[in-house]
């Protein structure tokens, strides 16, 4: 008789980890990071580069990518009362309206003007707070951006914003002469970022470079795109002990058309659909789940989940407790990920958004 499947909890996802393994700054050249290849589940993982990528992949594999790009999503202002705040835009809507999260002591009301950047009269713009977001109870702010020339929200926040790195990557909060601003604004985009809308980068393509993408090519593995825009939800933690309970943060998703088209000629032809980033996982197997090309995902996946696209996964190593920990171990196996994890703080590889790598193929059968 068979024994019934394992109930997972929030517990079963933590692990210690060292403070100096969260890479604060990434690899000198992007495809110089650490790749830990822990494809095969009954035998040893193995260390590599991640420049060794095609070597690992095959002729008629098909990687996919997530196309989203950063917004300089974190504005800093004030109220029209003088008390500080600042802003985290989560999305664009239609218009010059924008969804944010606020942090500030005391929240304004509806129909409250704020000064960002030193407000319109300063050399900055203003806002004006229209409500709550999704409803009037919700936990982010809808604003209305009024810039100076008519600028949209995008163009604001490129003139005006700062890139809202994770929490535990350690920056000056309001830009100033810090020596990483450079930096971060090269490196915490892929070299194929397209479609601006993101909070957070799809960390797993930024291992690719110009080099590894024409290798690839070489070796005929061909490339496709999706776009999900990382929303800041993806850092927080999960909270409830019963993972049922998590209420699960939405994020925009599309598929292109021939992104479809080159994954059933990658199927015909026997190839291994790989998806580079949790961010493509998310959108790829929301797809699978309702037939719907483009919208919103609150897809949660946890061990038992049955993925019915992905074949083969690059990743990096994720936070303590969090929903990507359990979508990882739904896909490649709960004892094996974390086998895989202690291999990596063992071996001192960097974790997090800056972070080294892995890669991972589904487990067969039931998790």
């Amino acid at each position: 008789m068979s024994s019934l499947p394992r109930v997972f909890s929030l517990s079963d996802f933590d692990f210690e980890l060292p403070e100096a393994l969260i890479a604060q700054h990434p690899a000198p050249q992007r495809s110089a990071s650490r790749l830990l290849d822990g494809r095969d589940a009954g035998s040893p993982a193995h260390d590599r580069i991640f420049n060794e990528l095609p070597d690992l992949l095959q002729p008629g594999d098909l990687l996919v990518f997530n196309d989203t790009r950063v917004l300089k999503a974190r504005i800093f202002g004030e109220k029209a009362s003088g008390g500080r705040l600042e802003l985290l835009v989560e999305r664009v809507l239609a218009g010059n309206e924008v969804v944010a999260h606020m942090r500030v002591s005391k929240k304004p009301l509806p129909g409250s003007r704020i000064h960002l950047c030193g407000g319109k009269n300063r050399g900055g713009f203003d806002a004006v707070l229209l409500g709550r977001w999704p409803d009037e109870n919700g936990p982010l702010f809808r604003l209305s951006f009024e810039g100076p020339r008519g600028e949209t929200p995008h163009e604001l926040m490129e003139r005006f914003g700062h890139l809202p790195l994770p929490p535990y990557i350690e920056r000056k909060q309001e830009g100033g002469n810090d020596p990483s601003a450079a930096e971060d604004s090269e490196r915490y985009q892929t070299v194929f970022a397209a479609r601006p809308g993101a909070v957070a980068a799809p960390t797993a393509a930024l291992h690719f470079d110009e080099q590894v993408l024409s290798r690839l090519a070489e070796r005929g593995v061909e490339r496709a795109s999706v776009t999900l825009h990382v929303g800041a939800g993806t850092f927080q933690p999960v909270k409830t002990e019963n993972l049922a309970d998590h209420q699960m943060h939405s994020e925009w998703y599309d598929i292109p058309l021939p992104t479809l088209a080159a994954m059933e000629r990658c199927r015909q032809r026997g190839g291994r659909i790989i998806a580079v980033g949790t961010t493509t996982v998310r959108t790829l197997e929301s797809w699978a789940q309702t037939g719907q090309l483009s919208g919103d995902t609150q897809i949660f996946i946890t061990p038992g989940f049955q993925y019915q696209v992905v074949d083969l996964l690059i990743t990096n190593f994720h936070l303590p407790k969090s929903t990507l920990m359990m979508l990882v171990s739904a896909f490649a196996g709960y004892e094996h990920v974390m086998g895989l994890y202690r291999h990596a703080i063992a071996g001192q590889y960097r974790f997090f958004s800056y972070g080294d790598s892995m890669i991972l193929e589904k487990k067969k059968g039931t998790p």
